[in-house]
């Protein structure tokens, strides 16, 4: 990756952090010394700068693979438990720009799209954590895998952990400890 492409999407992700999902290439452009036509050759529109950053995000943090190790458990249930504690440990990284990207999707397609972008990846991986729950017969009775999971990924959004953590005020690893055992209680058989 050049050099010029790691400066947009760092210089982006800043940009996103402290004002919000609204900037535009410009802002862009100048906060790198570039020319937008710099930031043009390099992302072809707004959105895909937008899922550029996002999954840089995801690559400098491996959350990839430590998404995938935790899955690993033999125990279908302590698999659930770890994949829920890495995400939950990822939120705290990334709530500047998911809080960004969420607060904006409703009107801006292009924060829209990298939200969608990173979520479906996720509640992907909550599926499989669940779909393994259910094959072994270790899924609360009463919940499809599917329901399971949109359940788990709703109860650790990003909004969920900013209240536990900002507006109550519950340290992190706290609210991170508290919505594991929350969330495996709510979609784990007893």
């Amino acid at each position: 990756m050049s050099s010029t492409r790691l400066r947009l999407l760092e210089v982006t992700r800043h940009l996103v952090a402290e004002r919000g999902a609204g900037i535009a290439m410009a802002d862009v452009a100048r906060a790198a010394g570039v020319s937008r036509q710099a930031v043009y050759l390099h992302f072809t529109s707004r959105a895909s700068l937008f899922v550029a950053v996002v999954r840089q995000m995801d690559e400098q943090a491996g959350i990839h693979d430590r998404c995938e190790q935790a899955l690993r458990h033999e125990d279908p249930v302590q698999a659930f438990e770890a994949f829920v504690l890495e995400w939950l440990h990822y939120v705290e990284t990334i709530h500047p720009v998911a809080s960004a990207l969420l607060a904006s999707r409703s009107d801006d397609s292009d924060a829209r799209g990298a939200w969608v972008d990173r979520m479906g990846e996720l509640r992907r991986g909550f599926r499989h954590a669940t779909g393994r729950l259910a094959a072994t017969g270790r899924l609360r009775p009463g919940l499809d895998p599917v329901a399971a999971a949109d359940l788990a990924w709703t109860m650790t959004s990003v909004p969920v952990w900013e209240q536990l953590t900002i507006d109550c005020g519950r340290p992190s690893d706290d609210a991170r400890r508290h919505l594991t055992e929350a969330v495996t209680h709510a979609v784990t058989r007893a």
